[in-house]
């Protein structure tokens, strides 16, 4: 009886490892995995800009609190309410090129961008690190290509 209940205590941690998260909230964030749609030109300032545009493809495996607005956390600028997560665009390199920190919920990683003024050679890849600023988590996406 005693030999029972020993195995009982020492298979149940065992059990529990195996098992893993109990439910999602536990379960890490997938890489996000980033590519480019395409290019859009425009003018600002007295200058022409390409705009490249970019969408994370398994956006919907992100949870919209990652994106809820977070007046507890330092604004962005003068935005007292931006978002729980901000999303920096880096080139090969590391180097930050732009970044968002409003975006308001995962759907919003369907239109984020980076712009290079007109005549310049963008770098020839970049990726995204998606900075979760309340438990200090980031995601860096997959090298994505600047050309189509």
């Amino acid at each position: 009886m005693i030999r029972l209940a020993l195995l009982r205590l020492l298979a149940l941690p065992a059990l529990v490892a195996f098992a893993g998260p109990t439910n999602a909230q536990n379960a890490p964030l997938p890489k996000p995995m980033l590519y480019l749609l395409g290019d859009e030109y425009y003018s600002a300032g007295g200058k022409n800009w390409i705009r490249h545009r970019y969408e994370v493809f398994n956006k919907s495996d992100y949870p919209a609190a990652l994106f809820a607005a977070a007046p507890n956390l330092p604004p962005c600028g003068l935005n007292t309410n931006s978002s729980r997560s901000w999303v920096d665009f880096y080139d090969q390199n590391g180097n930050r090129l732009y970044g968002f920190c409003s975006l308001g919920s995962p759907n919003d990683l369907a239109s984020i961008w980076f712009a290079t003024e007109e005549g310049t050679i963008p770098p020839s890849w970049i990726y995204v690190e998606i900075t979760d600023r309340q438990t200090n988590n980031k995601y860096r996406s997959n090298l994505a290509d600047t050309v189509m």
